[in-house]
């Protein structure tokens, strides 16, 4: 065994990286471990929520660029998204547990929920046309309690 000290879980990121890459004759670029490093930061991003994190620190990095990563780095394995809007597809790490978005038409707000709760709905899909969810890239669009809770007058604009 090696006597090299523990790396960091930033620093296993960038190692898995580099070797993910290198193994489809990649190379490990700093646009690229930029953008890998915004998704894990932001959570959920679009790509220009993405491209604005990655901005500040490499002012060079175009949008294309990201849109490209992300694309990359999806096939890779390493990131996925889903469409939490009409706009742009979010994407998130893929090391994360998965889980389903409900998204809150009101406020714009995203909360995650285990995909069990969707476990009736998964089997008698499966059963009765043979179709298996993805539930890594499903989002239930409605309203969240804080918005539902508001006056009538508040909320007859959601």
């Amino acid at each position: 065994m090696s006597s090299s000290p523990r790396l960091s879980g930033q620093e296993k990121q960038d190692a898995s990286l580099a070797d993910i890459l290198r193994a489809r004759g990649l190379r490990l670029t700093a646009q690229r471990q930029l953008v890998l490093e915004a998704v894990y930061a932001l959570g959920h991003a679009t790509p220009d929520q993405v491209h604005e994190a990655v901005a500040r620190r490499a002012a060079g990095v175009n949008i294309t660029t990201v849109y490209r990563t992300l694309e990359l780095l999806e096939d890779l394995g390493l990131v996925t998204h889903t469409h939490l809007s009409h706009g742009a597809p979010t994407y998130h790490a893929v090391g994360e547990e998965q889980h389903v978005h409900l998204v809150c038409r009101g406020c714009g707000g995203v909360d995650e929920v285990s995909p069990s709760v969707l476990d009736g709905l998964v089997a008698d899909l499966r059963g009765s046309r043979g179709f298996r969810v993805d539930v890594g890239h499903v989002a239930l669009f409605g309203i969240c309690r804080q918005c539902a809770d508001q006056p009538a007058s508040e909320s007859e604009n959601l």
